[in-house]
């Protein structure tokens, strides 16, 4: 199990919000950069990045710092936040990014999906934001009336290889993650699935890595000095 330390970028800064809620963000440093160089240093295999401005806007206005994250570090990194297009989709791929990472997007628009699929491959993840079941979209700023479950076996039909499967009920609540629902998603695909939300203990990561998912994300446990990554290597 590959875990991804994340690095959620808001107006240029290292931020972490409680689920999704850009009223309650916590800055945890002026230059994501350097967090990356941190991350690789303790060991890190992959680093995960989230243009917050881009999730909120469709605006990729932390572009160039994530590009130059890229050109720093050796190891991949995947993004997310506010991809909409296969414009932008090309430009990050071509700037060295090793998977980019689509949301409201590939919910929304299917053509997009498609055609992102088509053109880039392995190189498309898919992000499931979801509460009690439901996909989330928008920055987390509504709900649909799309199930998970119904939508993950859609992706798996169009060819997406990996997704991320965020609760956001439990994101940056440091509760712990769903492990019922993450087994669940896990259960009914042969995609790649990236556990997102609430991972706070060694436990939680045991838990995960027992279900067998393909990797976790943690952000806050992290940030917060709760879990020691580099202690999770030693697992």
């Amino acid at each position: 199990m590959i875990i991804f330390p994340a690095i959620d970028i808001l107006d240029g800064k290292c931020v972490r919000l409680i689920q999704g809620d850009y009223n309650r963000e916590k800055v945890y440093g002026d230059s994501p950069v350097e967090m990356a160089k941190q991350w690789e240093e303790k060991g890190a295999e992959y680093i995960h990045i989230v243009d917050l401005n881009g999730a909120k806007t469709g605006e990729s206005i932390n572009k160039q710092i994530i590009i130059d994250i890229v050109n720093t570090v050796s190891i991949p990194v995947q993004v997310g936040g506010g991809i909409r297009s296969i414009e932008t989709v090309k430009n990050y791929l071509d700037n060295g990014v090793t998977r980019v990472i689509l949301g409201t997007a590939a919910i929304t628009d299917q053509t997009f999906l498609q055609e992102a699929i088509s053109q880039f491959g392995k190189q498309v993840v898919v992000s499931i934001d979801a509460k009690n079941g439901y996909v989330a979209t928008d920055g987390w700023t509504d709900t649909s009336d799309v199930t998970a479950l119904d939508l993950v076996k859609k992706l798996e039909k169009v060819g997406v290889q990996t997704i991320v499967y965020t609760d956001i009920a439990k994101d940056g609540m440091l509760q712990g993650p769903n492990l019922l629902e993450q087994q669940t998603i896990n259960e009914a695909t042969e995609m790649n699935v990236i556990a997102s939300g609430g991972v706070t203990t060694k436990e939680d990561v045991e838990n995960l890595k027992k279900l067998n998912v393909y990797g976790a994300i943690i952000g806050k446990a992290l940030y917060d000095g709760k879990l020691k990554f580099e202690s999770l290597l030693e697992e």
